[in-house]
């Protein structure tokens, strides 16, 4: 109970003769020591001040690391694909680093190939176009002059191009990009450099880098762990094989045509319409068959056509035929979800991204249907497309609305229910 100004005067008068009384707080003592900040006020400001700047040092950091994560993440997917070849040179007694060096130097000498011949076959062309342009300034002059009546020559129009202000800016302009140029070029092979030195010792490494990473984490997690590695390397190298197998098909038959055609730099074109068509998700079988039309409509426009008309048939070919087969145990996906992934890859990571997309998201799809529980499914006609036969009931219900409820001779409604008897007899 509270106490009352007679038990405190009470109280008062009991204090012993002689003794000073207790003296008595201030009125405002009590709020001015519970207006006080809190002990842990300042350290929790100094922690929300530092969590902050740790975000914003990680996120600085996150977008100043972008270009060399995204080659970390192309040469970790590049080893993963060549795992299984070097797997199969060292389980044969080849000392891994060597057999991850050979399968880099096979993959080298084919691309400085493919680069060497289609390089050939672009400076011939420039040349042929170089040696033919006065044939066709010519062609085209007199054209001009017999369709407009007019009276012009090549060296009035060749004088009037070379001195011409916009040729000079253009010449000014080509020489301050060449340096562009060149830096472009040289960052390109760096960092194609940087990729191939993380995959080498992605490959090499891998037997190390794996217990590695299964030395921090508890037994029953590192089962799933080297689980999902070996998903991912049999998705991703099957992807690669079955590719490179339909790039060299498509090559094959192309180059058949091509020769048959007569059309030159057959074994490039091939080369071309093979790695392009199958490395190149969506667009790559557009932009692959574009090159062999221009290069044949320089023969002869007919030949453009039958190229063409090649191209779109064998694409049938390959979709019905050929890739479900070969592909059928590597990447067994959708060709929704296929593309659905490409367009997913393409506007997270660029072209990179569309490269990686098929070969992620089959590894995720096996991944996941190696855990996800799955049902015997029910032999209902709708599991297989087959809709239930409504349309009987619903016509008679419409006939029996348009001839309405009090309409002479209209048989009695019936809810599909027997009609009620009488009571009892």
């Amino acid at each position: 109970m509270a106490p009352t100004d007679e038990t405190a005067q009470v109280t008062q008068d009991t204090v012993p003769p002689g003794t000073t009384p207790p003296a008595q707080p201030p009125a405002g003592a009590e709020a001015g020591h519970g207006a006080r900040m809190p002990r842990w006020l300042p350290r929790a400001m100094v922690l929300a001040l530092a969590l902050i700047a740790c975000f914003q040092l990680g996120s600085w950091a996150f977008h100043q690391l972008t270009g060399l994560l995204i080659n970390v993440l192309i040469a970790f997917f590049l080893a993963l694909a060549v795992e299984p070849a070097v797997s199969w040179m060292a389980a044969r007694g080849l000392r891994r680093g060597f057999a991850t060096f050979l399968v880099f130097l096979s993959v080298v000498i084919a691309s400085a190939g493919f680069v060497t011949l289609m390089g050939s076959m672009l400076a011939g062309q420039i040349v042929d176009m170089v040696e033919d342009f006065p044939d066709y300034l010519d062609k085209v002059i007199s054209w001009i002059n017999q369709t407009f009546h007019t009276d012009l020559s090549r060296v009035e129009v060749q004088d009037s191009l070379v001195h011409s202000d916009w040729l000079q800016k253009y010449v000014q302009n080509s020489a301050s990009g060449v340096l562009d140029v060149s830096a472009q070029v040289l960052g390109g092979l760096f960092q194609l450099l940087t990729i191939l030195l993380f995959s080498f010792y992605f490959a090499a490494d891998g037997p190390r880098l794996r217990r590695a990473l299964c030395s921090v984490l508890p037994p029953a997690k590192q089962a799933e762990v080297l689980r999902a590695w070996e998903i991912a390397v049999d998705k991703t190298g099957g992807y690669l094989y079955s590719r490179g197998l339909m790039a060299l098909i498509s090559g094959i038959a192309h180059y058949i045509l091509l020769q048959v055609l007569d059309v030159p730099y057959a074994p490039v074109l091939a080369v071309w319409v093979g790695l392009v068509s199958q490395f190149i998700p969506t667009i790559g079988t557009y932009l692959a068959g574009a090159l062999p039309m221009l290069i044949a409509f320089t023969v002869d426009p007919w030949y453009a056509l039958w190229v063409l008309i090649f191209v779109v048939v064998y694409q049938q070919f390959e979709n019905y035929v050929l890739q479900p087969k070969l592909t059928a145990k590597s990447v067994d996906i959708h060709p929704a979800v296929a593309f659905g992934s490409v367009i997913a890859g393409t506007a997270l990571l660029g072209a990179v991204g569309a490269l990686i997309a098929i070969p992620a998201v089959a590894t995720l799809q096996a991944f996941l249907g190696a855990y996800v529980k799955r049902y015997d499914v029910t032999d209902d006609p709708r599991v297989h497309g087959h809709r239930r036969q409504v349309g009987a009931p619903l016509l008679a219900r419409v006939r029996r609305a348009l001839r309405g409820p009090n309409r002479p001779g209209a048989p009695p409604e019936s809810s599909g229910a027997e009609p009620k008897r009488g009571g009892r007899r």
